[in-house]
């Protein structure tokens, strides 16, 4: 055992070696863990390369590939422009392989540890995007789906869950606070990413050229330096640490269902408090999905040329006119984004003062009435609500992410909630599917009806809320796990060796120089280098916002 030990403890990104000292400020994680979310996170911008990827071989083409081409033969065809439905196959296999990936590797990364997990992940994210700019180079939109789409995809998953055991271990007496700051990055990676990538496509197009083969490289190497720099700076605490000062509450109403015990990620399939929260994180994924997907639309369509003041409805506008309302929607999609990323913080944060089961019973209540009134403001024109409910919706999507670790942390214990989690986002995978497919199969049946467009939601929005009534009885459903499931101290132990966990830094020959406190120049830096990027994805968002305020 010694010498497999001792090869452990060679390894720069063994689990051994980023064991804090007793100095160490745990303020440093979180950035850690976002530096790695932005980046990954621009997997929901993505669409902003499908116009460009679309037109890149333009004149020198056959024009786009006609419609009657199979998909397999546009996998490999050269000769014709890419159709966007085609380019958007990717974000299926984004969050399909994000789910898997996580579910598959999770144990894996629980005894690997964040580190080389997230170097793993900055690997494939960022060589993903260095295989893609030559499916863009050659025209093999294979290439395309196979770097960004499967292997970045894979890169997502680790890049995702890494953090997440983590900070709950850092931060056990704020565990929504810590998850709902990681994952706020995941949300915001989008808003960076979208208008950099604009610019620098901008910058590097030319005659016969959309700039898209360069901006791939050009990201993939920015957000390598920041991945790994995540990832480099990522510690884990000693076994059993907690603040100073600070002691496990008592058992008292919100706290309830918080264990002290840990669960092996290998029994979770058979505990029915796992696929309770499978359930309700489905069921609220699935409705935010469908939102997303219709908010842009469904404005244009209900409101038609109000959103200009025009007196007139979505049909009878001219081409001007549709063009100056799709930038009005714009603006509203910025909003809705803000909206999805605070609310990642806000509710994550509140939920440690509420408890994760009564913050999950205010987004299916607060969530389903918000539903139920929005063909009711659509029908009476007013823009101020219909636009309210949507950004407080997309709040509790965001917040939805970011509370569910701590939950698991609380129903299953903190020992391996990271692998655990990576299995509960088979959720999310499906509930790519079902939102979508349910919002745009309804909307096609409405308008095959003959209803006009500003009345096609109506139906769905009242499925949505059937959704969330769901998520909701299985949310109240949810008692503490029993006793019978969690690790014996002998299991645990064993986990723990196997994990390559220590009481203490100087355990593994990190000694005294892990004891020394962290600066706080250092703190400062590394937020700054999260903090300010994300300012300016923030400054390009208001921006956009205010096209729909004017």
């Amino acid at each position: 055992m010694s010498s497999t030990m001792s090869g452990h403890q060679d390894s720069f990104l063994s689990k051994e070696r980023i064991i804090a000292g007793a100095g160490f400020n745990r303020w440093l994680v979180p950035p850690a863990a976002l530096a790695i979310h932005l980046c990954i996170g621009m997997a929901y911008g993505f669409s902003v390369f499908w116009l460009p990827l679309s037109k890149a071989l333009g004149a020198t083409g056959g024009g786009t590939c006609p419609k009657d081409m199979s998909l397999l033969a546009e996998l490999f065809t050269t000769q014709c422009d890419w159709r966007i439905a085609s380019l958007g196959w990717m974000y299926t296999l984004f969050f399909v392989l994000l789910g898997s990936s996580a579910a598959l590797w999770g144990g894996w990364l629980e005894h690997a540890g964040p580190r080389k997990a997230g170097v793993v992940s900055a690997v494939c994210w960022c060589g993903g995007l260095v295989i893609s700019s030559i499916g863009v180079a050659t025209h093999q939109l294979w290439l395309l789906w196979l770097g960004s789409g499967v292997i970045g995809g894979i890169g997502l998953g680790l890049g995702y869950i890494s953090p997440v055991s983590t900070l709950i271990k850092w931060f056990p007496d704020r565990r929504g606070m810590a998850t709902g700051m990681a994952i706020m990055g995941f949300g915001g990676g989008a808003m960076i990413g979208s208008p950099l990538a604009a610019e620098l496509m901008k910058s590097f197009s030319g005659p016969g050229e959309v700039g898209v083969f360069a901006t791939f490289l050009v990201m993939a190497v920015v957000y390598f330096v920041f991945m790994m720099g995540g990832a480099l700076g990522y510690r884990v605490p000693p076994s059993g640490w907690k603040p100073e000062g600070w002691t496990a509450p008592a058992s008292v109403t919100q706290n309830v269902m918080i264990t002290k015990g840990h669960v092996h990620v290998s029994k979770v399939w058979g505990i029915p408090q796992f696929w309770m929260v499978w359930v309700v994180l489905c069921m609220n994924v699935s409705a935010g999905i469908g939102v997303i997907g219709m908010a842009s639309p469904m404005l244009q369509e209900v409101f038609g040329g109000n959103l200009i003041g025009v007196a007139k409805k979505f049909g009878e506008l001219d081409k001007a006119q549709l063009t100056a309302i799709a930038g009005v929607a714009a603006g509203f999609t910025a909003l809705l984004s803000l909206f999805n990323i605070g609310g990642r913080f806000f509710w994550a944060s509140m939920s440690d003062l509420l408890g994760r089961r009564l913050t999950y019973v205010c987004f299916f209540v607060l969530g389903g009435v918000l539903y139920f009134s929005v063909p009711a403001s659509s029908a009476a024109g007013n823009k101020l609500l219909f636009v309210a409910a949507f950004c407080i919706i997309l709040s509790m999507y965001g917040g939805g992410f970011a509370t569910v670790p701590a939950y698991l942390a609380d129903l299953f214990g903190t020992q391996m909630v990271g692998a655990i989690h990576g299995r509960l986002l088979t959720a999310w995978a499906t509930a790519g599917i079902i939102g979508p497919v349910v919002v745009n199969y309804m909307r096609e049946y409405q308008l095959g009806l003959g209803l006009p467009r500003e009345q096609v939601y109506n139906q769905t929005m009242y499925i949505l809320v059937g959704m969330l009534v769901v998520g909701l009885i299985s949310n109240l459903m949810i008692r503490p796990v029993d006793k019978k499931h969690f690790m014996t101290d002998a299991e645990l132990a064993e986990e723990r060796r196997i994990s390559h966990e220590r009481a203490a830094a100087a355990e593994v020959g990190m000694g005294s120089a892990g004891a020394e406190k962290t600066p706080s120049a250092v703190v400062l830096l590394a937020w700054l280098a999260v903090g300010v990027p994300l300012a300016w994805g923030v400054y390009r968002t208001l921006i956009s916002v205010g096209k729909f305020f004017n």
